[in-house]
């Protein structure tokens, strides 16, 4: 077990528990990927963009695809909203985890709104500064967690995990 999975969440819950795995495709799928015998032995569902690598990835996993791009699309954030109220409704996840990005901030608003606890794995490659997803997720955010020590000055009260290999 990594220090990760304990941190996130207490293994010692039930292999049932009811995980939404948040996140852009590309390098923060990938970053999900790595916590891969921690997830897999729990009910998992997935919310990622339908790219080449979303798709292959997730291929034998319950996804759903987000509408992208989100970076400044009032469109697409609207379009977000709206599926994370079906994703939540439908599969009414004990815990919602992310790495980022855009696509996880109605996610995690929405989670906070229904008391579900949100995980939010900071990515690796930001250590002097705050990702714009980080700083509009964090007020929503159950628990905070870095991959540096030095992300640990960005975020008040964040927990220093070690980078997800």
């Amino acid at each position: 077990m990594t220090s990760i999975q304990s941190a996130a969440i207490d293994d010692d819950l039930a292999a049932s528990i009811r995980v939404l795995m948040v996140c852009s495709s590309g390098g923060h799928l990938a970053q999900l990927m790595t916590l891969k015998p921690w997830w897999s032995r729990r009910d998992v569902a997935w919310v990622t963009f339908p790219t080449e690598d979303g798709k292959s990835l997730l291929a034998d996993e319950r996804t759903y695809f987000a509408y992208y791009p989100t970076t400044r699309n009032l469109k697409n954030l609207v379009r977000n909203s709206l599926l994370s109220v079906r994703v939540l409704l439908k599969e009414r996840p004990d815990v919602i985890v992310t790495t980022g990005a855009g696509v996880a901030l109605p996610f995690f608003v929405l989670g906070k709104l229904a008391r579900i606890p949100t995980v939010y794995i900071e990515v690796f490659d930001r250590i002097d500064h705050a990702t714009l997803t980080a700083r509009l997720c964090r007020p929503f955010t159950s628990r905070m967690l870095v991959q540096w020590e030095e992300q640990k000055d960005l975020y008040a009260g964040s927990t220093v995990v070690g980078r997800l290999l």
